[in-house]
């Protein structure tokens, strides 16, 4: 996975609207597996190239949430990075992930409420150039007078 930024901490009080931050990483055929294994879900068309290609994706695809679990990689090491707790996020799936694309997952800062330390984020993954996932989230940001 590359990182566009050093993991750790970004407390609420140095946060900005329009800070960004993202991961790459490539899906391969070993993080569907796994992730088939831990999720237990085990839909064919993630694991069998037979059943796949008789689907509308012609093909094997990644499990959805495999890819949204990159958003959580960048909110959780980098922005605002260890410490943040989620409280919600909304997705919407655009296209389909496939073994061996590289996902870009990025996440910007929409809004701050710095009294109750909840800040709002732009969601994205991208294939390409292309958006294959976009949402919002929203979570309660460390902060350095607190934690």
């Amino acid at each position: 996975m590359l990182d566009n930024f050093p993991r750790g901490t970004i407390c609420i009080e140095e946060l900005e609207i329009g800070m960004s931050r993202h991961v790459t990483k490539e899906v391969t055929d070993r993080d569907i597996e796994m992730f088939a294994e831990i999720s237990t879900d085990r839909n064919p068309v993630h694991l069998d190239d037979e059943y796949a290609n008789d689907t509308i994706f012609e093909g094997r695809i990644a499990h959805g949430m495999l890819t949204a679990g990159l958003i959580s990689a960048v909110i959780g090491e980098q922005l605002p990075g260890h410490g943040t707790i989620y409280m919600g996020q909304s997705l919407t799936f655009l296209a389909p992930v496939r073994p061996g694309d590289t996902v870009r997952a990025e996440v910007t800062v929409l809004d701050i409420d710095h009294a109750k330390r909840r800040v709002t984020l732009k969601t994205e993954c991208l294939v390409d150039g292309k958006p294959v996932l976009k949402g919002e989230a929203k979570v309660l940001a460390p902060s350095a007078k607190f934690d």
